[in-house]
């Protein structure tokens, strides 16, 4: 990705999103070359919200796996998928970026096993990342899928509250890669999630990574 997280979490603020009428459900697509960027956007509405909190656990089936996720997410996430098929199957695309903040990251994590799934003879050049992302898959996964999510990134701001829902005792976990950032915030779990929050700490990030190559 020639974007530093930073700018990519200010590309996921800023896009025009399209919004569906089903399910409110926003994504925006970016062709740049041979790169496709599908990006969501985080919780703007009631409709929104109702499916955050809809989180008893469905099975999402392909072929013969059988795996279970956030039902909220997933049905969200099935309302965009039509709509951006073809351009995933597009030859063409050699990379693929998939991102979202907070509500909307979960939809990048469905969106990312689906991307990899799909075009598997690109896998290792489509990345994923999650600000803020809520825990999406429930239960064990087997080693056959577990291995589609590791180039997703859930990134975690200090304490952020966002990132530890659905709680794990309902056996909701992360998958993918994990970063925390903002360590030495000092706001709380309900600020950390805020998006300028986000920023400071990507920011500092970008800074002690930059100080550190």
């Amino acid at each position: 990705m020639k974007e530093s997280l930073l700018e990519l979490f200010n590309l996921v603020r800023s896009v025009p999103y399209i919004q569906l009428e089903e399910n409110t459900a926003s994504y925006f697509t970016r062709r740049d070359r041979g790169t496709l960027y599908l990006l969501f956007e985080p919780s703007n509405g009631k409709t929104d919200w109702k499916n955050n909190f809809d989180f008893p656990a469905k099975p999402y089936r392909e072929m013969k796996d059988l795996w279970f996720v956030h039902r909220g997410f997933l049905r969200v996430w099935k309302t965009i998928e039509p709509h951006i098929a073809s351009l995933v199957a597009d030859k063409h695309i050699r990379h693929i970026v998939v991102a979202g903040y907070s509500h909307g990251a979960a939809i990048a994590l469905l969106c990312h096993e689906y991307c990899v799934f799909h075009r598997p003879d690109i896998a290792p050049f489509i990345e994923g990342y999650g600000f803020g992302c809520p825990r999406v898959v429930w239960g064990l996964l087997k080693k056959s899928l577990k291995v589609r999510f590791k180039n997703f990134t859930v990134v975690r701001n200090h304490t952020d509250l966002v990132t530890h829902v659905p709680p794990w005792i309902f056996g909701f976990h992360h998958v993918g890669k994990f970063l925390r950032i903002g360590k030495k915030m000092k706001v709380g779990m309900v600020k950390s999630h805020y998006p300028e929050n986000y920023l400071s700490a990507l920011e500092e990030y970008e800074r002690e990574k930059g100080m550190s190559a």
